[in-house]
């Protein structure tokens, strides 16, 4: 038997796994627990009560656990979920925040750039508790402020003057840029630090390699280590003290990372020259230089904590460069905006926008929110949201999108969207949650980080014996220098940047060119599609669809037409649009209809004048009994042949006529599907059309695979079949028949200009909604792909050839040993190469 459980108290992926590793403690039980929702589902050989799952529980934190029931409803743990109840965060954060308007700002919100625990955020900087690395400032929008350029002091939420001078108030604009830098410019002062008092350590420690030391002839050498000591100290204790920091938090929480190795290392070695320093006459002869005193470590402890933060300062640069996708896109929106009022212009900030306010739109500016043009005309630049650099021409009723630029004309719009419901402020939302999920080709990342660091440990500590029992003179001093180097050079975090870099920058490239991504696991499936389904109307055809002709057999057309206009009202689909836009054309009458149905996949019905109408295909007249007669069939046959969508009329139960209605294809649908099926992806267009339209089209796009009168769980029903056979599905749709469609497939992909339940169900979204865009999706993850095995490859090879060469390997060929220093400068550059590969993708041709 198996049941369903909601889980409180988990706010991070650790959390998840401690449940479920807890739950299946118990005998005859197999548990598996989901984050969002949080929710635990539960096999079991025999029943068990609910007050023993609680009782093991409770010994792993405080968590519960409760059923799911009549009372307490599935519904429950996504409300749970969505409310961030289950979210809290280290420290007492807050849960992520939407975007809401436009101005880009850091939120107080932070995480971890390796993803440790998931979604997890903190409410301050500092350190992952579980890597240790630093964490990184969450990009939003924000509100803007105003301020006087002459009077700072003064502060307003909207555009104006200044109270004390007059001048106008500006845009605050510098608020983010100094967030985002603090922990840059924080190690750069540390860095500055850190050379000063290195540099002098390095020289007196080097100057023993000189013949003649001329530094011994100014001072004993007892004196010069004694200056070594004390510069040691600052370098040690002020700059490089976070990392002792980081590396005791590891080894108390057992979270171990490149940080309890760096803190060990270097430990050792300034303990060990202290001690040398003190207490000289403990150490075995071994350890002493020929003049009598014990080899120290103060260089290669200070030098090794001044190349780590050399790295930690070149990844703090990289990661502002990973995120620039979202920087662009909020760069967009506009702070002001012209509103409307009694005749009057009135500048306004863009936070102030209500729906149904009418804005003016000047030649040159940025669209300040979604909404239609209600006078005037305009070509709008629509690149930084469709990807695509032809300027669209837009006339009255035409929809306008926020971020986009006008062109040369003036244009009055109606905002519609305003805030967080913009496409614009979606899109940022969308980009910066699929940046921060994990794919699932991070788990082999994770699963050797585990035992990563015990092994390098244990690596560290078997070199010093081995050297100690086995290596020349001074054997201990070997030993000791070639087991801190191989603590040094391991760099698990290499290994955990390795994905989320590419990832980032991979989904920022493709918003760039209007492919919205919800999140990794998307990304990283859309390679491995082999099989692509798609829908005809709005996908494969443009979804402008007009009225090429309508048939009566009395003649009369205009009755026709204003019957089945008036059922049409009522439908969102594009063809009973046309219907609808063809009969107002005409100044045809629509008249209220009480009883409107949609029969899904069939058509609609309804009564008007006593009578009842039906309009839709062969399936619904044969559903309501309606005859047909030879004449009228063999007309509709003819249309259909020739591409046509044809739609029955029928008045109680007599079909007297059909609706023509044409769809042109959109023009790059023939190009998009035939490079698809060169890359040895399967295309099969389904559709609800009947066979011959079907088959028309698929001829004019050189398809083989067609399916014809298809009701939305005919879709449904062929993924899953297709997915029975091992094949990995791709839907293509943009209706809300295809949402159950789009929710199956391995890969659901909205088309953006399609509705927003189609778009919510898919796991890509494209905006310009065009199969040319699935094209691009599937380049870029093939290549953000390619870029992740190539972090990979260059994490594990780095350390499976490094750490052996610190050990000391080429010693008896080539007599070879790697400088701690060394060691660190290495580990420092391999985690700044992931980055820097991860962003060649920048560079992508899509």
């Amino acid at each position: 038997m198996t049941h369903q459980y909601i889980i409180t108290g988990m706010s991070c992926d650790g959390c998840r796994k401690k449940v479920e590793k807890t739950l299946n403690t118990i005998e005859g039980i197999q548990a598996e627990v989901t984050l969002n929702p949080p929710l635990a589902t539960i096999t079991m050989e025999k029943h068990v009560r609910t007050e023993k799952f609680q009782e093991v529980l409770n010994e792993a934190g405080k968590y519960t656990i409760e059923m799911v029931s009549s009372k307490k409803p599935l519904e429950t743990a996504a409300k749970l979920c969505c409310s961030g109840q289950n979210k809290d965060s280290h420290d007492g954060s807050e849960p992520k925040k939407n975007p809401l308007t436009h101005h880009h700002n850091t939120t107080g919100i932070f995480y971890c750039p390796m993803h440790c625990e998931g979604d997890k955020t903190y409410d301050k900087s500092g350190d992952c508790p579980v890597c240790g690395m630093d964490l990184v400032a969450q990009i939003s929008i924000g509100k803007t402020k105003f301020t006087c350029p002459m009077h700072p002091e003064i502060l307003s939420d909207e555009p104006g003057d200044c109270p004390i001078c007059g001048m106008d108030l500006v845009p605050m604009q510098g608020d983010s840029d100094s967030e985002k830098n603090k922990t840059y410019f924080d190690l750069l002062k540390k860095m500055k630090i850190a050379i000063l008092f290195t540099l002098p350590i390095f020289v007196i420690s080097m100057s023993e390699m000189i013949p003649n030391n001329p530094l011994y002839k100014i001072m004993a050498i007892e004196s010069w280590n004694w200056i070594q000591f004390l510069f040691s100290i600052p370098v040690l204790f002020y700059a490089g003290w976070m990392f002792f920091v980081r590396a005791w938090k590891s080894v108390i929480t057992w979270n171990l990372n490149m940080f309890t190795l760096i803190g060990i290392g270097t430990s050792v070695a300034f303990l060990f020259s202290m001690a040398g320093m003190f207490f000289p006459d403990i150490f075995p002869s071994e350890f002493k230089s020929h003049h009598g005193t014990i080899h120290l470590y103060f260089e290669a402890a200070t030098v090794i904590i001044t190349l780590v933060l050399l790295g930690q300062l070149l990844e703090a640069k990289a990661h502002g460069q990973t995120s620039g996708a979202i920087k662009e896109l909020l760069k967009l929106a506009p702070t002001e905006a012209t509103l409307l009022e009694n005749g009057n212009d009135k500048t306004i900030s863009i936070d102030a926008i209500q729906k149904g306010n009418l804005l003016r739109v000047k030649p040159g500016e940025k669209i300040p929110v979604d909404g239609k043009i209600t006078t005037g005309e305009s070509s709008i630049d629509e690149a930084m949201i469709t990807g695509e650099p032809i300027p669209v021409d837009k006339k009255t009723g035409d929809p306008v999108i926020a971020g986009t630029i006008n062109g040369a004309k003036s244009f009055v719009m109606i905002a519609e969207k305003v805030g967080s419901e913009t496409l614009l402020a979606q899109i940022i939302q969308m980009v910066n949650d699929a940046s921060h999920s994990r794919a699932p080709i991070q788990k082999l990342a994770d699963r050797v980080a585990k035992y990563f660091v015990p092994a390098v440990v244990i690596i560290s500590v078997a070199t010093f014996f081995l050297w100690a029992k086995f290596g020349p003179e001074p054997a201990y001093t070997y030993g000791l220098i070639n087991a801190i180097a191989v603590l040094i050079i391991a760099c698990p975090c290499a290994l955990g940047l390795a994905t989320p870099m590419s990832v980032m920058v991979g989904v920022g490239k493709g918003a760039k060119f209007g492919i919205l991504i919800k999140n990794a696991e998307a990304l990283e499936n859309m390679n491995k599609i082999n099989v692509l389904i798609t829908d005809k109307t709005g996908t494969i055809t443009e979804g402008k669809p007009s009225v090429e002709k309508i048939y009566a057999v009395n003649g009369n057309e205009d009755f026709l037409l204003q019957h089945i206009a008036s059922l049409n009202q009522y439908s969102e689909h594009p063809l009973a649009q046309a219907v609808v836009n063809f009969a107002r054309a005409k100044n045809l009458n629509i008249v209220d209809i009480p009883d409107f149905e949609a029969v899904a996949g069939k058509g609609v019905t309804g009564t008007i004048n006593n009578s009842k109408i039906a309009l839709g295909n062969k399936k619904l007249m044969i559903q309501i009994g309606a005859s047909i007669s030879e004449n009228i069939e063999n007309k509709i046959i003819a249309e259909q042949t020739l591409g046509k969508t044809v739609s029955y009329i029928s008045v109680d139960k007599m079909v007297l006529g059909y609706v023509s209605i044409t769809d042109a294809l959109k023009q790059n649908s023939i190009k998009a599907i035939k490079e698809l099926i060169g890359q040895g992806v399967e295309v099969i267009m389904m559709t609800g059309d009947n066979a011959n339209t079907a088959k028309a089209v698929a001829a004019q796009l050189h398809l083989s695979s067609f399916r014809a009168d298809c009701l939305p769980e005919d879709k449904l029903r062929e993924i899953q079949h297709l997915q029975a056979e091992g094949k990995i599905v791709a839907m293509a749709g943009d209706g809300i028949n295809d949402a159950p469609a789009l929710a199956q497939a391995n890969i659901g992909i909205a088309m953006g200009t399609g509705t927003d339940v189609a778009i919510e169900s898919s796991k890509i979204t494209l905006v310009k909604g065009d199969l040319n865009g699935i094209v691009k999706a599937k380049k870029l993850s093939h290549a953000v792909m390619k870029n992740i095995r190539q972090n990979l490859f260059f994490a594990f090879i780095y350390n499976v050839v490094g750490i052996p060469i610190a050990a000391g390997i080429l010693y008896p060929v080539f007599g070879v040993l790697l400088s701690p220093m060394l060691a660190a400068l290495a580990m420092s550059l391999s985690s700044v190469s992931v980055i820097v590969n991860a962003l060649r993708l920048r560079n992508l041709n899509l």
